[in-house]
């Protein structure tokens, strides 16, 4: 009987981050903004490259791309982190279950995505003769369908093997549904589900950081041959905004998902979630627009068409 009744709990409580009243408003405020500018800078991201002629190249179609997906990512996580702000925060087995395959989907999207953004700097940069002709359009749809279709066929294993286990803890210590805290409200041993989660996700980020970081290997190798420092100034910074976005991503998802669910780790992995989840995706629009002379440009039209005055 004791086993059965663990069986039927059928709701979580997600704690959050605190449980001190005036800083949950503090927090609801600060999570508010960053969570507008992400929707408002991807946004303005998406509607330049699909609108402004000079964004037309595989480049800024990617980077489109990734912009759609950083605000998916951050809206699977974000309101219900801001619900848990204002009032007791529940959720439904299945719809955590539900959220945490949505979250972890995106997220892997995103790690392949952003290894097709660095192919596409490497053939930019080291064969710039045949890069109309390797990065048509077709094949760059391609790549995001590859990249879509790798996060969420790669995921269903940790979302199928998370949703058979039987929960006897309804009390989540995470502001949304992440795999490691999930299992670890499990009633039963979760050392192949630890396994899986380090395997799957390890082998499918050190693969796609091992190949963002030899297209970069190589880029480097060529630009080092280029005399002018002028020259290679200039082909460093086509990739500098590329590499800074690469290097918050994966430094927060390895840190987050490599290794056994331990307490002490968990704390860790909502600090880590918070940068993942709420700054980095209201950061990358503003890393690009910074650094990419094009998008400053067209931002700017985009601002004169707006405001006739």
């Amino acid at each position: 009987m004791e086993e059965l009744n663990k069986t039927l709990l059928n709701e979580f409580i997600l704690m959050g981050i605190t449980n001190l009243p005036w800083l949950q408003k503090y927090l609801f405020a600060f999570v508010s903004l960053f969570y507008l500018l992400n929707i408002c800078g991807n946004l303005t991201i998406v509607s330049l490259v699909t609108r402004d002629p000079n964004l037309q190249s595989p480049m800024y179609f990617l980077l489109g791309n990734l912009s759609f997906l950083d605000m998916l990512l951050s809206s699977v996580a974000v309101p219900k982190m801001m619900i848990g702000f204002l009032i007791v925060n529940m959720i439904s087995v299945q719809g955590c279950v539900t959220q945490m395959y949505f979250f972890h989907s995106l997220g892997c999207t995103e790690g392949v995505l952003l290894a097709t953004m660095g192919y596409d700097r490497y053939v930019a940069i080291c064969q710039p003769l045949r890069y109309i002709n390797i990065m048509t359009k077709s094949t760059c749809i391609k790549l995001v369908m590859v990249s879509w279709f790798t996060g969420f066929s790669t995921s269903l294993v940790n979302g199928i093997m998370t949703s058979q286990l039987p929960f006897c803890n309804k009390r989540l210590k995470h502001f949304f549904c992440d795999i490691k805290p999930i299992i670890k409200l499990a009633c039963k041993d979760i050392h192949v589900n630890e396994i899986t989660v380090t395997t799957v996700s390890g082998l499918l980020s050190i693969t796609t950081f091992s190949l963002t970081m030899l297209s970069y290997v190589y880029i480097i190798t060529h630009v080092l041959k280029i005399r002018s420092s002028k020259g290679r100034s200039k082909t460093f910074s086509t990739c500098s905004s590329h590499l800074t976005i690469v290097t918050l991503f994966y430094g927060t998802a390895m840190s987050t998902y490599l290794g056994p669910a331990s307490e002490t780790s968990l704390e860790k992995d909502r600090i880590a979630a918070i940068l993942f989840t709420v700054i980095t995706p209201a950061m990358n629009p503003i890393i690009y627009t910074l650094r990419n002379k094009e998008v400053r440009n067209a931002t700017r039209k985009l601002i004169k068409r707006s405001n006739p005055f």
